[in-house]
């Protein structure tokens, strides 16, 4: 069940959140809210791939290193990291020392650059696999994937990204705010419906201002 706690601010919030401050502040101020900017949804893609095998808030706890160790995710940046770069990352002890995620870290920007060539920005395409909004009824039971993150997954391995299975990619609509998972009596589900509904349309605005003017 999708079910919520309240805490002692009086607040409800989903039964995931622990007491952490860092924990009740992610799901309040970001978890489920719209991202728009390339480097802010490459952070997330990234960090959601380091989350593998491990809890969220150790990723948490740890953003801030990750953040200095991978130039705060300026995807042009990271794009040109080389092996001494990734040297330097594996003797990081702040961050998940993984080969295998930091190397995917690197490719994944310079797959990100040729996507944003292709689609205009990762934004325009990430939100294209935007699934359509679950009955109250459904939302009552949590889910791990669907059929959009299957899709979203695919079409990135295709392109040569790395660590983007089904399972991260729903992790990731979660986080940059393509699906609204909060519970239903959660505190913050009313206002992220909002949220997101404004961010699509100006999306969608933005997106016919684009195609008009390349005409």
């Amino acid at each position: 069940m999708n079910t919520s706690t309240q805490f002692e601010d009086g607040k409800t919030r989903c039964n995931w959140v622990t007491v952490s401050p860092l924990y009740v502040a992610y799901h309040d101020d970001e978890w489920g809210r719209p991202v728009g900017d390339d480097d802010g949804i490459f952070e997330r893609l990234s960090l959601e791939g380091f989350q593998s095998g491990l809890s969220w808030l150790t990723i948490l706890r740890k953003r801030p290193a990750f953040r200095a160790a991978f130039a705060d995710f300026d995807v042009a940046t990271v794009a040109g990291f080389g092996e001494r770069d990734v040297a330097r990352l594996l003797g990081d002890a702040g961050i998940v020392r993984h080969r295998g995620k930091i190397e995917a870290v690197i490719n994944n920007a310079a797959r990100a650059i040729e996507l944003k060539r292709e689609a205009g920005s990762l934004a325009q395409f990430l939100w294209s696999f935007q699934p359509p909004p679950q009955h109250p009824d459904d939302a009552m039971t949590p889910r791990t994937t669907c059929d959009e993150a299957i899709a979203l997954s695919k079409a990135l391995k295709q392109r040569g990204w790395k660590f983007v299975g089904p399972t991260t990619m729903y992790a990731a609509m979660q986080a940059i705010g393509l699906v609204n998972d909060h519970a239903p009596d959660c505190h913050c589900r009313k206002a992220v419906d909002k949220i997101q509904t404004a961010f699509k349309r100006q999306l969608a605005s933005l997106h016919k201002s684009v195609t008009v003017d390349s005409a």
